[in-house]
């Protein structure tokens, strides 16, 4: 788009030797910034006057635009996270020269004998700004719980029993890209079942402990202690308090010399958790049997429902990524095992690449919130009722989370920050259509 410039005033110009004279003009406006040189050339007196002008021009944002962020909200067609490959242990989150380098500066201080710097809550103390989001994580994670399950009711959701993959639509698709047990027998189709909550929102577990910084769970003594979903662990120890999993408060600080706690206040006799038969009684935080405590709402609801639950899967999201910020959550960099705690456990059940290396043991790092609570993409289907999707046309088709896609197809709205990756301004072409398609 072509932009009148103004008039270059005569003393904006700088005379120089032999004839020939430089200028600089600057041309800003708010959304770019252009930068335009010319230079004049003129021979002597005698000679006629010739004249050619050079235009050098370059845009750049300007300092003070919103160039890169206007530039994240126009994106479209976002790719998705590239799969990682299970032969091969995952990245560090962190730098790993971050990592050394923090762990050199500890090692020479504890040569020196100088004590470890600690704030909460690495020296166990809770930190009082974050107890509320903690109980706000919990509760959001109670409605989504429920609002998943009642939608399941009336929203149709299928797995596949050979692999991990999930479908949400009135029939199961046929992209063939099926990895599972036997999958070329069936030349990578899937084997549909009716999906659960438990295919929708991905269950990770975590040991509840009653003191992080106390006593390693070791493999011998993994029965001693209970299996809770990993975000409400994080929930309890943020600050939380449910009477069946009890917490230890501390009022001193841990003190730490490199590696070695020097003072923790002792070892304290966990408590026995209160249990009725074999089961905990609190299970309104967990996806198990949910199907039987949650009913089919009525159809005028479900629009309602739908909202509130991609509301709570939202806050869910940026309170766990919050609590992530201050308090140690460890994942295994070979299989699915998270930990929240200073130290990872000592069970050896790890049985993915290279296991017997390491004994079974768990490959300890920081985890990320994908970890904690994976998103599930799912293929995304504009019409659910239409004809099952193609394997010819799937690069066309986009994906979202599975909890994304079933509130939309209930009726809620579409978060800004799934519509990229969702591929909504793809026209779709027929199927004889894709090979002339560019």
């Amino acid at each position: 788009m072509l932009q009148h410039l103004p008039a270059v005033p005569p003393t904006s110009w700088n005379p120089m030797p032999k004839g020939s004279c430089l200028g600089f003009m600057d041309f800003r406006s708010s959304q770019q910034n252009l930068r335009l040189k010319f230079r004049l050339q003129q021979l002597h007196k005698d000679v006629p006057t010739v004249s050619r002008n050079i235009i050098c021009a370059s845009q750049r944002p300007g300092r003070d635009s919103n160039f890169k962020k206007q530039e994240s909200l126009d994106r479209q067609n976002v790719d998705l996270p590239r799969i990682l490959p299970k032969k091969k242990k995952k990245p560090f989150p962190i730098p790993f020269k971050l990592i050394q380098k923090a762990a050199r500066r500890d090692r020479k201080l504890a040569e020196m004998g100088i004590e470890k710097p600690l704030e909460p809550p690495k020296n166990g103390l809770l930190v009082p700004n974050l107890v509320p989001v903690a109980y706000e994580l919990l509760h959001a994670w109670k409605v989504l719980i429920k609002g998943v399950t009642e939608l399941l009711h009336v929203i149709p959701v299928y797995s596949c029993s050979k692999c991990s993959h999930v479908h949400v639509a009135h029939t199961g698709h046929d992209i063939q890209d099926c990895l599972g047990r036997a999958s070329a027998t069936r030349r990578g189709f899937h084997a549909w079942i009716k999906g659960s909550v438990s295919d929708v929102l991905v269950p990770i577990e975590s040991y509840h402990l009653y003191d992080p910084f106390g006593h390693r769970i070791k493999h011998e003594t993994r029965f001693d202690y209970d299996r809770i979903p990993a975000i409400v662990e994080l929930c309890i120890q943020a600050g939380v308090e449910i009477p069946e999993y009890p917490s230890r408060r501390r009022t001193k600080p841990v003190r730490m010399i490199g590696k070695k706690v020097i003072d923790r206040g002792g070892f304290v006799e966990e408590p026995t958790p209160w249990r009725l038969g074999n089961q905990t009684t609190p299970i309104d935080f967990d996806t198990y049997r949910a199907s039987e405590r949650f009913g089919a709402p009525s159809p005028e609801d479900v629009p309602r429902i739908a909202q509130e639950t991609i509301n709570a899967y939202e806050i869910v999201r940026r309170c766990v990524r919050k609590l992530m910020l201050k308090y140690t959550v460890k994942a295994c960099g070979y299989c699915q095992e998270v930990h929240v705690g200073p130290w990872g456990h000592n069970v050896k059940l790890c049985g993915e690449y290279k296991h017997q290396w390491r004994d079974g043991k768990h490959g300890w790092q920081d985890a990320v919130i994908e970890e904690v609570i994976p998103s599930n993409y799912v293929w995304h289907v504009r019409d659910p009722k239409g004809p099952p999707l193609k394997s010819a046309l799937k690069t066309f088709y986009g994906k979202a989370p599975a909890v994304v896609e079933m509130c939309m197809q209930a009726g809620a709205k579409i978060p800004e920050n799934y519509k990229p990756m969702m591929r909504l301004d793809i026209i779709i072409p027929e199927f004889d259509e894709a090979n002339s398609v560019a």
